[in-house]
């Protein structure tokens, strides 16, 4: 089985994040997704024979659409996401307007925005294309995510590798998943 049918049967095997993949799906906004922890820490559960846990952080959803990039829309789409489920943390971010932040090249799609992301696990997320379905986006591989390497994408290895390490040590992640590794220094 490839790791991408992998990754949706354990979506749909988690009554929790499947319910949340039908609420965003049902905004029908461009190139959307729920993203990074919510599909990485599914895997390093399964992984790490973890039952199935409670979400450990917010649930990030990115979308792509430069004609409505405005802050306070992700901020309007916050507030109909909290309605459908409020025991949620959601985070919403438009791509579309991230690169000025991040101090990159504008992005592409949303996908093409999860290649700046700080570790190649990272970039993945998952969407319902239709009620029994979801499928995946991982423009950087998914080895490293199967693999349990935590890797820095290219511009942390170096230039913003500070940031990588303190993610890894403020999420904690060698602590709730001790089988990871860091590579790529």
């Amino acid at each position: 089985m490839n790791h991408a049918v992998q990754i949706e049967t354990m979506l749909r095997n988690d009554p929790l994040r499947w319910h949340l993949l039908e609420i965003v799906a049902e905004l029908e906004l461009p190139d959307c997704w729920i993203a990074a922890g919510f599909v990485r820490n599914a895997v390093w559960d399964s992984l790490h024979d973890h039952t199935q846990s409670p979400l450990l952080s917010d649930v990030d959803v990115i979308w792509f659409d430069r004609s409505d990039a405005d802050q306070v829309r992700d901020r309007e789409i916050e507030e109909k996401l909290r309605s459908a489920e409020p025991s949620i943390d959601w985070s919403v971010k438009n791509q579309a307007r991230m690169h000025a932040r991040n101090g990159d090249i504008p992005y592409k799609s949303a996908t093409d925005a999860m290649r700046y992301w700080p570790e190649t696990a990272t970039a993945v997320a998952a969407r319902r294309v239709r009620s029994d379905r979801c499928e995946i986006a991982y423009p950087l591989g998914l080895d490293d995510l199967f693999r349990l390497v935590l890797r820095p994408t290219k511009q942390f290895v170096a230039q913003k590798r500070s940031i990588f390490e303190e993610r890894v040590r403020a999420k904690a992640w060698l602590r709730n998943w001790p089988m990871l590794t860091i590579e790529g220094f």
